[in-house]
């Protein structure tokens, strides 16, 4: 393997930019942070930055550091097609139902890695159709995300009371750690007798958790600025449109195109009907975020080893192995039972017009 699985992911503020021509490109590297044991004294880590540079708010009006003096606050930074976030959000959600009356206030601070994630109407949809409703700050100027010198999706940030950031977790997992994190400032607040259960989840979809020990394949992106193992034949041309050919076989980690496709910063576009990706992976879930270029909809079909994607198919694939692209988000394709192998995944779109961004593994 080429790269370390990760349970989070980093955003590089400078610009990573790469040509494929000359592939392999350039890698988006993350790092994990390790929590204190369950019985260490909190440290102090600083002050409860300002969220005026936030550009808007949902779910609730514009909060400030003063107004939430007196509450044990926990920063949750998100951005929508997230999947090591939206495995973290069972917890989140849970934790905020379950400790508002004794004084925790839940923020989740949107701050967008791709272009279509600035859309404030996007991200209204999305977080209702996952049910948020605590507060949302929406960072779209990395006003809020700069002011915690933050550079991972997802973090939490732990607040108490007289607005001190108390503790820190980058990534998913820890989950017992971070509710007794919880419950220990509460109890520190001296709102009344916080009880030391722990929540528990039923996360389904996209929202279960890895398949960790079968997981060897690593989030990949597909716009020239930081994908790597891009294995079509032949110089890639930038920012304009270009015929590409798959290879009959790929290494494991290795992705090609077919088709006339733009490949653009962030994402490549297809430019005709037929066009396909393919992909050599190995974990459960594939998951790919994607979105109709021209606001229409765009038909795909999924094959496993050269199957139609069936008994391995994913949320967003029939019983036939087909799906259809109506917005811009995380697709799920794939989903497929033990024992899990190396395999052969290829999209076809029958119109074109998609956009794509990036591959996520689980």
């Amino acid at each position: 393997m080429s790269k370390k699985i990760n349970h989070n992911r980093r955003y590089f503020l400078t610009t990573m930019l790469k040509t494929i021509a000359a592939a392999p490109l350039g890698m988006l590297s993350c790092t994990a942070q390790h929590a204190t044991s369950a019985t260490a004294k909190l440290p102090i880590e600083g002050d409860l930055p300002s969220l005026v540079g936030a550009i808007a708010w949902l779910n609730s009006q514009p909060l400030t550091v003063d107004e939430l003096r007196g509450k044990v606050v926990l920063i949750n930074f998100c951005t929508y097609t997230c999947i090591n976030w939206l495995r973290q959000l069972p917890y989140v959600r849970a934790w905020a139902e379950k400790y508002q009356d004794q004084g925790l206030v839940v923020i989740g601070v949107h701050t967008p890695e791709f272009e279509f994630e600035k859309d404030i109407d996007n991200v209204h949809r999305a977080l209702t159709e996952i049910r948020i409703d605590y507060p949302i700050a929406v960072d779209n100027d990395y006003a809020v995300w700069r002011a915690f010198e933050n550079h991972y999706w997802p973090a939490l940030y732990f607040i108490d009371t007289q607005g001190r950031i108390r503790h820190h977790h980058f990534g998913e997992g820890e989950y017992e750690r971070s509710e007794q994190v919880i419950q220990q400032l509460l109890s520190e607040s001296g709102t009344g007798r916080v009880g030391q259960e722990m929540v528990e989840v039923d996360a389904r979809g996209f929202e279960a958790a890895a398949d960790w020990n079968s997981l060897r394949s690593p989030e990949n992106y597909l716009g020239y600025e930081r994908t790597e193992n891009f294995a079509s034949p032949g110089r890639a041309e930038l920012n304009k449109p270009h015929l590409y050919t798959a290879p009959a076989q790929l290494r494991l980690n290795q992705w090609a195109l077919s088709g006339e496709w733009t490949i653009g910063r962030q994402a490549i576009v297809l430019n005709k009907p037929g066009g396909r990706i393919v992909y050599r992976f190995h974990a459960r879930d594939l998951h790919l975020v994607m979105g109709p270029a021209e606001g229409t909809s765009v038909r795909f079909r999924v094959l496993i080893d050269g199957q139609p994607a069936v008994a391995a198919r994913g949320l967003d694939v029939n019983e036939r192995g087909e799906g259809t692209v109506t917005e811009q988000r995380l697709y799920q394709l794939v989903r497929q039972p033990k024992p899990i192998s190396d395999r052969q995944f290829e999209i076809e779109f029958l119109d074109s017009g998609v956009e794509a961004f990036a591959f996520t593994f689980g």
